[in-house]
């Protein structure tokens, strides 16, 4: 699934998805998104996690975690504030990233139980994101 998909979910966007060109891996957008964090919105750089949900495992492995509570699709940076901040990061250029339809559903469920939703491009859309979230809560 592509990032155009997400208008028909309502899902918002962060970040310019017009840009194209030369980008940092997801990772070193997360490096530098909470680098950023830290040093703007601290109070809120210190409950702000990375869910490590990528990588490969054998299915019993997969088992084991979903068991755990591991949940496929769990978004990439979770900010346990009122109300959550729930965002899935890309990289700057969409058009080198996917998102699957585990984490649309993950993101649909986050907006519908009221938390604050979206899909950021780069490690400059998470800022604007968080930002839009201090406008709109008065942080």
């Amino acid at each position: 699934m592509n990032l155009t998909t997400l208008s028909k979910n309502a899902i918002p966007l962060y970040g310019d998805p017009d840009w194209r060109g030369k980008c940092p891996l997801e990772a070193a957008e997360a490096v530098s998104f909470f680098c950023q964090l830290r040093a703007e919105f601290p109070e809120l750089a210190k409950v702000a996690t990375h869910i490590r949900n990528e990588g490969k495992r054998t299915k019993r492995q997969g088992c084991q975690h979903q068991q755990e509570g591991m949940n496929a699709g769990a978004s990439d940076v979770i900010i346990p504030v009122c109300p959550p901040i729930v965002m899935e990061m890309k990289r700057k250029d969409h058009t080198l990233s996917s998102i699957s339809k585990e984490q649309v559903d993950y993101l649909v469920a986050a907006a519908s139980g009221g938390a604050f939703t979206g899909v950021a491009l780069g490690a400059s859309g998470a800022m604007e994101m968080v930002r839009a979230w201090v406008t709109k809560h008065g942080r």
